[in-house]
């Protein structure tokens, strides 16, 4: 995302200066969180960060927390699928559930990482359903995919993103989405929400989000404010937003640390529910 933004900015003229994008990918997002962390009032640097804003402090006990950062924006959240292979039996995200029932811990969940969102999000349907999966982490959600095409595990939650490719191969089957509505985009209508397929609501949206250092003034803040809202409102964003099928949810403000707090809780609290906090 953050290589998708840089040349919208050039592009559109949003910037004097070309926005650089720099990997700090290790730890999680650790090294990424701690390096901005250590910028003190530094307004040329901006950090595009994921639920492991919550999930890797709370897991890995590194000392940061969102708080020592500067919030900017919401820029959109990730929807989140229950995916099968497209040979599997099951129909239904109901039919899948049934099976992995009645066989606690034979059925393999695959993932992108431990202790990150998609276990997270196998330990919300463990809690949800009463079962008992084998999850296994890899790398990435491309990997995840390949290795659910290749009938190495029996299901993941990837994001649409990762698994469009394989979806309209026909290589995999949506079985539902984890959000209260249906994602509303016009290749995901069809799928239907975990709460349609099941019964039950059960939700699960990640952030994507734009954070600065600490101690700059709120007027370098609002600089990135409305340049990132005018990146979203781009027609290349808006076809982004559909390929990927990423939820529109630009949010900034108050309103944005309320929901900053309030996914921190419940990250928590189904972290501690899977045992996965550190100890």
């Amino acid at each position: 995302m953050a290589r998708f933004i840089s040349p919208l900015v050039s592009k559109y003229k949003l910037s004097p200066k070309p926005w650089v994008v720099i990997n700090k990918s290790a730890g999680a997002g650790a090294e990424g969180f701690m390096y901005v962390k250590g910028q003190k009032g530094n307004a040329n640097l901006i950090i595009i960060t994921l639920d492991n804003l919550f999930t890797t402090p709370l897991a890995t006990g590194v000392p940061f927390n969102w708080r020592d950062l500067t919030p900017v924006s919401r820029l959109a959240l990730d929807e989140f699928v229950l995916w099968v292979n497209a040979e599997s039996p099951y129909k239904t995200a109901q039919e899948y559930i049934d099976a992995v029932k009645k066989e606690p811990g034979k059925f393999v969940m695959g993932g992108t990482g431990a202790k990150q969102e998609d276990q997270i999000i196998t330990v919300l349907m463990e809690q949800g359903f009463g079962l008992k999966f084998n999850y296994v982490p890899f790398k990435g959600g491309g990997t995840v995919a390949v290795e659910l095409v290749g009938k190495h595990i029996n299901s993941s939650v990837n994001n649409p993103a990762e698994a469009v490719s394989h979806w309209k191969k026909g290589s995999l089957r949506a079985l539902a989405a984890f959000d209260t509505d249906r994602i509303n985009l016009p290749d995901w209508k069809g799928i239907p929400t975990m709460k349609e397929a099941t019964g039950k609501d059960i939700s699960y949206l990640m952030l994507r989000g734009i954070f600065m250092a600490p101690g700059v003034t709120k007027e370098q803040s609002e600089y990135y404010i409305q340049t990132l809202k005018k990146v979203t409102e781009t027609p290349e964003w808006r076809k982004y937003i559909s390929d990927n099928g990423l939820k529109d949810a630009f949010l900034t403000g108050p309103e944005f640390v309320k929901w900053l707090e309030g996914k921190e809780a419940t990250t928590k609290d189904l972290m501690a529910k899977g045992n996965l906090l550190k100890k």
